[in-house]
């Protein structure tokens, strides 16, 4: 009898342990993941490895400022990752391929820069091909400046637009609205309306593309991913605007012994010729591929399709009044 109770005790003594030290051997073989700003080496390893179906257990940790960590076109909150602190995610892929993750902080200059790829292996995935992007389709060079030769005298409205175009009879889907800039749809507009009048229709179509959410949608990810360069009102005014040109003004002067300005300045979304000669596909492209010798980068790992799209949407609230 002694034996027997001797002998269980042991046995429940060694599932306590068990069950305590499993959880503390494995989340001391999760690798430790040390980031720091894009100027002191950003992620380290900035390369993982995952498998489909099988969690992804990370622990990370800042050597000098608060950053952020998200994995693109996944749905997950980000979460912060703070100095002196270990953070604990755990991930699950549901199919193969590249995914890229990245600093959700602003912190510093060369913010974009903070980027690293998980790598996942699994069986083929039987999902379509993603489509060819419009701007591609459409042989777009978004490079070129696309600028609208004629502005409108005031702020368009789109409810004096709808009421406008009640009599008219023009394109206004969405395969129009994605190929055709603004100022190409002014110029289909009837001639025997105002400047202003057509300018004001455009507004409606704009807005009949779109929705009150997707315009929300775009504007939150204006402002966690654009405004810090763009600035909060789309002014190219962004807190790290003067780090920016700073930047490319020494590359210039380092590559030519000049002083010539790069191009390396945000955009300046409340330019009427700028955005009124830019189609919702060219905008695609830029933020899809970003802006060759700009400084800005490239989110089509990042954002999904419909995010894209919904930040477009946003983008063309800073020249069209949509209020209701």
């Amino acid at each position: 009898m002694k034996l027997f109770e001797h002998l269980s005790r042991i046995f429940i003594s060694a599932g306590i342990l068990f069950a305590v030290g499993a959880p503390v051997l494995l989340w001391s073989r999760t690798p430790l993941i040390h980031v720091s700003m894009a100027e002191n080496g950003g992620w380290n390893p900035g390369t993982l490895k995952a498998e489909v179906g099988r969690p992804l257990h990370l622990r990370l940790t800042s050597d000098d400022v608060v950053h952020g960590f998200a994995v693109g076109q996944m749905d997950m909150e980000a979460v912060d990752v703070m100095p002196g602190k270990v953070t604990d995610v755990t991930l699950n892929f549901d199919k193969p391929g590249t995914y890229t993750f990245f600093c959700t902080r602003w912190c510093g200059v060369n913010h974009w820069r903070m980027r690293g790829a998980i790598e996942v292996s699994g069986p083929a995935s039987d999902a379509e091909p993603a489509p060819t992007p419009v701007y591609i389709a459409l042989g777009i060079d978004i490079d070129a400046p696309h600028e609208s030769p004629v502005v409108p005298p005031e702020r368009p409205s789109a409810i004096r637009g709808q009421q406008l175009a009640a009599g008219l009879d023009f394109d206004k889907s969405t395969d129009y609205y994605r190929t055709h800039s603004p100022y190409e749809a002014f110029k289909g507009m009837p001639k025997s309306m105002t400047d202003q009048q057509r300018w004001d229709v455009i507004a409606s179509v704009w807005q009949s593309n779109t929705t009150t959410d997707s315009i929300e949608n775009g504007r939150k990810l204006f402002a966690q991913n654009c405004a810090a360069c763009h600035g909060e009102n789309g002014g190219g005014n962004g807190v790290f605007a003067d780090d920016l040109a700073k930047a490319g003004q020494s590359s210039m002067q380092d590559m030519t012994g000049s002083q010539e300005m790069s191009r390396q300045t945000p955009a300046n979304f409340t330019d009427p010729k700028r955005m009124l000669g830019a189609s919702p596909a060219l905008l695609q492209g830029k933020i899809l591929r970003g802006g060759m010798g700009t400084g800005m980068p490239m989110w089509g790992s990042i954002f999904t399709d419909e995010q894209i799209w919904e930040l477009v949407s946003y983008l063309y609230s800073f020249q069209f009044d949509y209020q209701k």
